[in-house]
């Protein structure tokens, strides 16, 4: 499976798969105030905003999956449900512990919605585990959301 960076013209692509993925895993976790705030061009926005540190699996028109990374933080990861348990996450997973390692982290983190019990059954597989809850300050186009989460963290040897 090839990991590649973004490119500019997927935005769109990206964007709904980012949304779709993000509203069938956490909508019935999080406040519905913070669902409203979580619309199309909301993802579209942040994903502008982030494109050098976004990955993909597949191909432009039509990516599998996404993956950022920030600081030390594993800041997103999606994969559609067409790709799911096909490797995909794996791979995007695997990419995004080797950037982070290669910029000198050490331990990485995440913030896992509580309740998402499908993420934490991969990240707990693939060697994360949970140190705790957080308070993470969402990114919408209103401000921060302040919104308790579940903190994993994984050392990058």
């Amino acid at each position: 499976m090839i990991v590649r960076p973004a490119e500019p013209t997927e935005i769109d692509a990206l964007a709904i798969l980012w949304s779709d993925g993000w509203h069938e895993a956490h909508a019935s976790l999080v406040p519905p105030q913070l669902t409203v705030l979580r619309t199309l061009h909301s993802f579209r926005d942040r994903l502008e905003a982030e494109l050098a540190s976004v990955r993909v699996i597949g191909p432009i028109a039509f990516p599998h999956g996404l993956c950022m990374v920030r600081e030390a933080e594993l800041f997103q990861l999606f994969v559609s449900t067409t790709a799911r348990g096909t490797g995909v996450a794996s791979a995007l997973l695997a990419d995004a512990e080797q950037r982070l390692s290669s910029q000198g982290v050490s331990t990485a983190w995440l913030a896992c919605a509580i309740g998402n019990d499908r993420a934490v059954a991969f990240y707990e597989k693939h060697g994360w585990r949970r140190v705790g809850t957080m308070v993470n300050a969402a990114e919408t186009s209103e401000g921060a959301f302040l919104l308790e989460v579940w903190r994993y963290e994984k050392p990058l040897a």
